[in-house]
């Protein structure tokens, strides 16, 4: 993993429901945020470095 942790602790949006519909789980790391698919977590995830991160929560929210 390019977060340089062998375990991260992953967390789904309290805005996901539990209707087994899809949704994206984060992990925080030291210098990065990973993102995976929660219904497919063993495929690759997309590693975003925090700065990006912050764009990206500061998009969705005006949304």
């Amino acid at each position: 993993m390019s977060s340089g942790t062998t375990e991260l602790a992953w967390f789904k949006s309290s805005y996901s429901g539990s209707d087994g519909d899809s949704r994206v789980e984060v992990a925080m790391a030291e210098e990065a945020v990973n993102v995976r698919d929660s219904k497919d977590a063993a495929h690759r995830l997309l590693t975003v470095g925090r700065a990006g991160w912050s764009q990206v929560v500061h998009f969705a929210a005006r949304r």
